[in-house]
């Protein structure tokens, strides 16, 4: 019985403990610093596990189709490259201020966790879902699972590409650029006209 009791009284004050330390303001949430390695470590475990968990029973498509990986590239430069960088690119202004980092996508060590069908899931599960504080957006609120799919596969082939592999596969075209029509003679005398038809 004593021993109950001890267990009960220390997992009290434990609560008291953690109870009295948040609520006095001591702990710094700034993000221009990097987490203590233990609270880091914590975050890290409960953010891999759940995701983990919740990803498991998802169905990942067949993300080796060249339509699949160029879909998502326009995708992935409007919404993913602030963060986690593009060929070339280093740092921006976003990925430099966040903390802990976002995942450097250009990185073949870091894009290797999701080749596996598990790691697919995770990704289109954190995608679609984001993660709380870590300023990973709900991309799944605004977008449907074809075009986080399409995300997905266009991350797992960033490693491979060049900076102007990256520049074709990512340019949005318009509906302006799709109806040019060039059936006609270009002047190059200089004038100003564009065409002549």
């Amino acid at each position: 019985m004593k021993f109950l009791l001890g267990i009960l009284f220390t997992v009290f004050v434990a609560i008291v403990g953690i109870f009295i330390t948040v609520t006095s303001g001591v702990i710094n949430i700034g993000a221009d610093q990097a987490h203590s390695p233990l609270v880091y470590d914590f975050l890290e475990t409960a953010r891999t596990r759940s995701i983990e968990h919740a990803s498991k029973n998802i169905l990942v498509p067949d993300l080796e189709k060249a339509e699949m990986i160029s879909s998502g590239g326009a995708d992935y430069k409007d919404m993913c490259a602030g963060c986690h960088l593009s060929p070339g690119v280093t740092s921006t202004d976003l990925s430099s201020g966040l903390h802990p980092k976002p995942p450097n996508f250009t990185k073949a060590n870091i894009v290797k966790r999701y080749q596996s069908e598990a790691g697919a899931r995770q990704s289109f599960w954190a995608i679609k879902h984001g993660i709380m504080a870590s300023g990973m957006p709900a991309w799944g609120a605004t977008h449907d699972d074809d075009r986080i799919w399409a995300m997905v596969a266009f991350i797992r082939s960033l490693p491979n590409l060049n900076e102007n592999q990256y520049t074709m596969l990512t340019t949005r075209l318009d509906d302006s650029m799709l109806d040019m029509s060039f059936d006609g003679e270009m002047d190059m005398s200089g004038d100003g006209s564009e065409m002549q038809h």
